[in-house]
Order: C-alpha cells, then sequence, then structure tokens
C-alpha cells in the first residue's frame, strides 16, 4: 500500500543531495525537479496518467524521459506537497519512505519478453529492490550509487556504468552471474561470478562492505577502489556468503554479447510467439502529457496496459499482437514519438541547457533541433549528445559524438574514441551549429566508434 503523505519523512530527514525524487523536489532556473523511480522502467497507464495530470496541475506540463528509464517532472510551482500525493496516490512512491533515493537498479526494457535472455530477470530484480528498500543501512548510500541487472537480452543498455553490475552467462549449461565492481558489461570484464540462487546474498555482501570500507567523501565504488584493492574486496566479499565465488579464467575472460543496435526503436520480437514489443524515442527526452496520455491509451488498447521507459530515453509497449504492431506504432508516431532508427533527431540528446540550468553554457535543446534538421537534409543520423557544461547530465556513457558549450551557440566537437578519456578526441573548437553540421556531414563516412 502506497505510504500517505503525512509518514513520510520530514523534509529535514531526507538525506541532503543535488539529485531530485520523488519525495526530494529539487530547484532549477525553471522551477522544481521531481524525479519518479519506475522499477524495471515499467509504469502502468493508469500511473501515466496520474503523472501527465500532475505535471499540467502542479508544473509547466513538462515531462521528461531519463537515461536510466524513468520519469521527471519539471517547472514544478510552489505546491510540492500536493504534487507528491498526487503522485504517492498513484502507487508511484517507495514502500519505504527513506528507501527513495535507493532504488537504482537498471534492468532491460525487454525482461521477461526477450528472446536472447538467459533467465526472466524480473523475480530477481523485485528481491533487490525489496531489499534495497528494507535493509535501513543501505539507505546510507549516495542516491547516484546505482546496479544494473542484465540476463543476457539482445535488448540491453550495457554502456551505462555502475557501481554494481551483474550479468548472466551460461558455462558448461550452466547459468550464472557474473558481476563487476564499477564499470559495465560492454567494456568491463566480470571479476566474479555465483549461481542465479545466490544475487541477492550477493548483492547484500557487496553493499554491506562498501558502506563499511567507504569514507563519507567515498560516495561511488570507483572511489572505494582506489583504496581498496579489489581482491581484498573480494575476499571479504566470499567470507560473507554461502556459496563458494567463481573468479576462474572462464569467468573473468567472458566478454558480454553486444546489445542489438536501435532495438528500442520499432517493432522487436518477443521469445512469445506472436507477441513482439513496439517502440519510439522522445525527442530530446522531452514528453508532453498528451504525447503520455496518447501513449497509456495505446498500451491499454493495443498492449498490456503498461508502459515502459528505457534508457534511451525512449518508450515501449509490451505483449502488442504481431497483427497489431503496425497500428501501435503508427499511434506512437501520431503521438509525437520517433519510431525510425534513420531520423537524425532519434539518434541525439541533449541535456537541459542554459534555457533552464544554470550551468548551462548554451540554448542545448534548441541548438540540438538545428543540427537534427540539418543533418537529416543530408541523410546523416550519427549518434550525437549535446551538453551545456562538463557534468554530462544527459549521457550516463561517452556517445559517439558530444558537443560540449563553450558559450551560447559555440561547440567544442569531441568524436569518441577508446584510447582517450572524457568525451574522445578534440576535432573542433567553439564551433557554431552550422559549422559542426558541415563537418558531421562531410565525415559521415568516418568510424566515430571505439
Amino acid at each position: 500500500m502506497t505510504e500517505p503523505l503525512s509518514a513520510r519523512p520530514p523534509a529535514t530527514a531526507l538525506r541532503p543531495s543535488a539529485c531530485p525524487g520523488l519525495l526530494r523536489i529539487v530547484p532549477a532556473l525553471d522551477g522544481g525537479i521531481c524525479r519518479i523511480k519506475l522499477p524495471g522502467g515499467v509504469i502502468s497507464a493508469s500511473q501515466a496518467l496520474a503523472v501527465a495530470d500532475a505535471a499540467e496541475r502542479f508544473a509547466g506540463g513538462v515531462i521528461e524521459a531519463t537515461n536510466r528509464g524513468n520519469l521527471q517532472i519539471r517547472g514544478i510551482g510552489a505546491d510540492h506537497d500536493g504534487l507528491i500525493r498526487t503522485l504517492l496516490n498513484a502507487g508511484l512512491g517507495p514502500r519505504n519512505p527513506a528507501s527513495d533515493d535507493v532504488r537504482n537498479l537498471m534492468l532491460s526494457p525487454a525482461a521477461g519478453v526477450d528472446p536472447q535472455q538467459l533467465f526472466d530477470a524480473r523475480p530477481l530484480a523485485e528481491q533487490i529492490l525489496l531489499t534495497l528498500e528494507n535493509h535501513p543501512r543501505f539507505h546510507e548510500l549516495s542516491p547516484k550509487f546505482a546496479l544494473s541487472l542484465d540476463a543476457g537480452e539482445g535488448l540491453a543498455m550495457l554502456e551505462h556504468p555502475h557501481d554494481l553490475w551483474l550479468s548472466a552467462l551460461n558455462l558448461g549449461g550452466e547459468t550464472l552471474l557474473g558481476f563487476g565492481l564499477s564499470g559495465c558489461p560492454a567494456k568491463d570484464f566480470p571479476v566474479a561470478a555465483v549461481p542465479l540462487s545466490a544475487g541477492v546474498e550477493l548483492v547484500v555482501a557487496v553493499l554491506e562492505l562498501f558502506l563499511e570500507h567507504a569514507r563519507p567523501e567515498q560516495t561511488r565504488m570507483r572511489h572505494l577502489l582506489e583504496d581498496l584493492p579489489v581482491p581484498v574486496f573480494l575476499g571479504q566479499v566470499s567470507e560473507r556468503l554461502t556459496t563458494p565465488l567463481r573468479t576462474d579464467r572462464a569467468i573473468t575472460s567472458w566478454r558480454r554479447t553486444p546489445a542489438r543496435v536501435n532495438a528500442h526503436i520499432g517493432f522487436s520480437p518477443q521469445k512469445q510467439s506472436g507477441l513482439m514489443c513496439v517502440g519510439g524515442v522522445v525527442p530530446l527526452g522531452r514528453l508532453t502529457p498528451s504525447t503520455l496520455r496518447d501513449a497509456a491509451t495505446l498500451a491499454v488498447e493495443l498492449g498490456d496496459g503498461t508502459l515502459t521507459m528505457t534508457p534511451w530515453q525512449s518508450l515501449m509497449l509490451r505483449n502488442v499482437r504481431n497483427e497489431r504492431a503496425a497500428l501501435a506504432l503508427d499511434g506512437l508516431r501520431a503521438a509525437g514519438l520517433l519510431c525510425e532508427a534513420d531520423k537524425a533527431l532519434s539518434q541525439m540528446i541533449a541535456c537541459t541547457g542554459a534555457a533552464a540550468c544554470g550551468k548551462g553554457l548554451a540554448d542545448t535543446k534548441a541548438d540540438a533541433l538545428l543540427l537534427a534538421a540539418y543533418l537529416q537534409e543530408r541523410g546523416v543520423s550519427p549518434g550525437v549528445h549535446v551538453s551545456g557544461c562538463d557534468r554530462s547530465c544527459a549521457a550516463a556513457h561517452t556517445a559517439p559524438i558530444t558537443l560540449l558549450a563553450v558559450s551560447a551557440g559555440h561547440y567544442d566537437l569531441y568524436f569518441r574514441h577508446a584510447d582517450q578519456p572524457g568525451f574522445g578526441a578534440l576535432r573542433g573548437r567553439d564551433l557554431t551549429i552550422e559549422a559542426v553540421g558541415a563537418l558531421l556531414t562531410a565525415d559521415s563516412r568516418s568510424n566515430t566508434d571505439d
């Protein structure tokens, strides 16, 4: 049952943080920001309608899809309690109010229905989330401390870094849970593995040890590992488990199969016969209440009554019958979503920028629209991240191409490079959007990936 507003801790009891939550609305130039964390990215149609209504009633009508499969409401006015009460009454809050910050577990948006999955991640994910919510010590974790659970799906975000990542692997006919401490399965090897049955036990051991060892300023796993060698940490984890850690070379040299590119856009067949997922990109991560309502209606009429938000800032309908998939895609397109992977705008992300963020040096959303139109006219659709400052809020991993604002309408241009940290290799300084567009068009045949 959802906690009533009176049951949530007073504002002074919530950990100070710049990260918004459902119970902590943080200020920005355009008003308050409220972040709604969705288990596995899933929100029911009725809950989506409640979000749309709340965005209109208590804010300026701006809803954002985040890069971890959550939703945000921006431009919130003075009635914070009214907004929070509306969302809690819709069942969108945590079971334990003190746990709102730590419900950071990312799944594939196709968890449970993906043809390539090695197991259905949803039951294990629910156990992990319950543990995060009900283990009082875990409420001390930073709001940025994050976990991922990868069951081997073809539709999966594998590049986002996490403090603890879990990834299914099959060795000798047995499905194990490999894991890494800080990083991601796209780039890193597992440090060890456990049987699936030990998944929750492993999470508890890792998080308890992190909190026991980390100093207050060491808020992320990577900070702790600068002082504590991984083998030492693993030795202590092993002592807390009822099953041995596997650290043989078959584990530590395992590589995750790459995910399917652009599988979140358009049609994605499910493992269940006759059904598929249908998805569209939220343009620059911004949803209108009307779009969210239309998508919720489609979910009821053509899907399973739920929407799934993805780490690509897109939206999916699941369990759509094959013969109705085209109708669903047309409906998402009519609602304002981008349903073709070759559209320049569908490959572009941008932070809030100077229009609503005090740290932004340029109006990134407006500039991204200009750049997308320029590239679309020339048939070019690279993956582009437009960032108003070096915090890179819109992208949890390095994009193929990054524009870093240096002043209004001017950007430094970077191409991702495996051997260079940060945004990658600098390709141009202080460029206008037109200059960036010309350079990307001329370079469209070049390889901008790692």
